[in-house]
């Protein structure tokens, strides 16, 4: 709900409205923690997965506090793009952005256990997947007619149920962890377990800030837990620099055929991601539609800001729908709150004793956090299907999509024949999913669907108390 002391209802509702500062400040703050734990999350995973994240005592550990440093720089910047704009770059309107969890599915196979050298292969990925996205924003109107409910409730429920398993993985003590007896252990679980309750606590029996930073907050109730149970180490704090900038090329760049048709393919589903964004922004703070050229600007300031990230080291960057949600609550549009927030984040980002600090964090904490997380993507998924109509058509699309993408992911092995670039897709799950998805529902007849619940509404006239439908 607006605070009548911020603004007037209609200056809180005009993205050039400046709030007095007091109240500026705190709001632009709320906006980076009810994103910050999502934001340095991927960098954490990918690392992990690279072999050198946590518990895996790899020289390369400190490449992990600098991936997780360029999380918060980046997002900082590409946040600043969208809100204060450079020509036609920029929406002009309040949009967070940060590292997306939509890629993670993509860059694990790509880097799954080949350590540090990997990450130049996608940092080539992002690079060419950014410009594909700024790309799209030229005609992404037009196709946005591909991606119906059915297919975005589709690709967000499959990335979800691709990360639950990390979530697990992470509660339990880590991958590094697995065929030993600490993994799994009681110790492990109720530190995470700590994490998961005190965030459900706080998001359905807290209000305001507490609600909205409810996993923040749950994890360093999880972190004070494992640190009096003596999890905790903080010999990367003392080692860190205080202030390092941000380095060019600092894993390198490769470009490979896997990487950049992944990235590129995914990035079409981010940018439709983003106008979903700006819209419900323009909805829920303005109540008006998006305009063209606010949806445009969004669009090239997503991908480009993403390309700019890969050059320095950090992850693709989207806008965040959680702070969507946040500026419906709060009912302030300003676009200049949200700028205080990049800058706080830009500045968090040339402090590596902040990623150090985040490095910390005892992977079974971070795994109780990601489990909500995680559950959350999936349950989104899930919200948007709610829209679908459910006719024999959509369950035929949604059932292959599934089963194909889901147990390719499942079952890489089955793919052992293809050749590595086609497995590395594959595998992901989400890609062929969604390919499968967007082909069937363009291709398939709606006669089909028409034709069904006739079928459906006739047959039902002539049965009998008991008969199912449609059989």
């Amino acid at each position: 709900m607006a605070d009548s002391a911020i603004g007037t209802p209609e200056q809180l509702r005009d993205p050039n409205y400046t709030p007095p500062i007091a109240k500026a400040v705190p709001l632009g703050i709320q906006h980076v923690l009810s994103m910050f734990v999502s934001n340095v999350t991927p960098a954490i995973i990918v690392c992990g997965a690279a072999g050198f994240g946590f518990g895996s005592n790899s020289p390369d550990f400190p490449q992990m506090i600098y991936m997780i440093q360029m999380s918060m720089f980046f997002a900082g910047i590409a946040t600043l793009i969208q809100t204060i704009g450079i020509g036609p770059v920029g929406a002009r309107l309040p949009i967070v952005q940060g590292t997306s969890f939509a890629f993670i599915p993509i860059m694990i196979p790509l880097v799954a256990g080949k350590g540090v050298e990997a990450i130049a292969v996608l940092m080539g990925g992002v690079v060419v997947g950014g410009l594909f996205h700024a790309f799209l924003g030229l005609f992404i109107g037009r196709l946005r007619f591909a991606l119906p409910p059915l297919v975005t409730g589709l690709v967000v429920t499959m990335i979800g149920l691709a990360l639950v398993k990390v979530g697990i993985q992470y509660a339990a003590g880590g991958v590094p962890a697995i065929g030993t007896e600490e993994y799994g252990s009681l110790q492990n679980w109720s530190v995470a377990g700590v994490v998961i309750f005190v965030t459900l606590g706080l998001k359905f029996f807290a209000r305001g800030m507490l609600s909205v930073s409810a996993v923040l907050i749950g994890l360093l109730a999880g972190y004070a837990v494992a640190f009096v149970m003596g999890m905790v180490s903080f010999g990367n704090v003392g080692r860190a620099a205080t202030v390092a900038l941000p380095n060019p090329f600092h894993f390198g760049i490769e470009f490979t055929v896997a990487a950049v048709i992944g990235f590129c393919l995914m990035s079409f589903v981010s940018a439709v991601e983003t106008v979903g964004d700006v819209s419900g922004i323009t909805k829920g703070g303005a109540g008006r539609e998006a305009t063209d050229k606010e949806i445009q600007g969004a669009t090239f300031a997503d991908g480009l800001g993403t390309a700019f990230s890969g050059l320095f080291g950090a992850l693709p960057n989207t806008s965040f729908s959680q702070n969507v949600g946040l500026i419906a609550m709060t009912g302030v549009m300003s676009r200049h709150v949200v700028t205080i927030g990049a800058v706080f984040l830009i500045l968090c980002g040339l402090v590596p004793k902040v990623g150090a600090v985040i490095s910390t964090v005892p992977i079974e904490v971070l795994g109780g956090g990601v489990i909500v997380m995680f559950g959350m993507v999936v349950a989104a998924g899930i919200s948007m299907l709610s829209d679908v109509n459910w006719n024999r058509r959509n369950m035929v699309i949604f059932a292959i999509a599934l089963s194909l993408g889901l147990g390719l992911q499942l079952e890489p092995g089955a793919l052992q024949y293809l050749p590595d670039t086609l497995k590395v897709l594959a595998t992901s799950g989400i890609l062929p999913a969604a390919l499968i998805a967007i082909v069937l529902n363009l291709i398939l007849p709606q006669e089909l669907a028409a034709e069904a619940t006739e079928e459906v509404s006739g047959g039902m006239s002539g049965r009998g108390e008991g008969s199912l439908p449609g059989g």
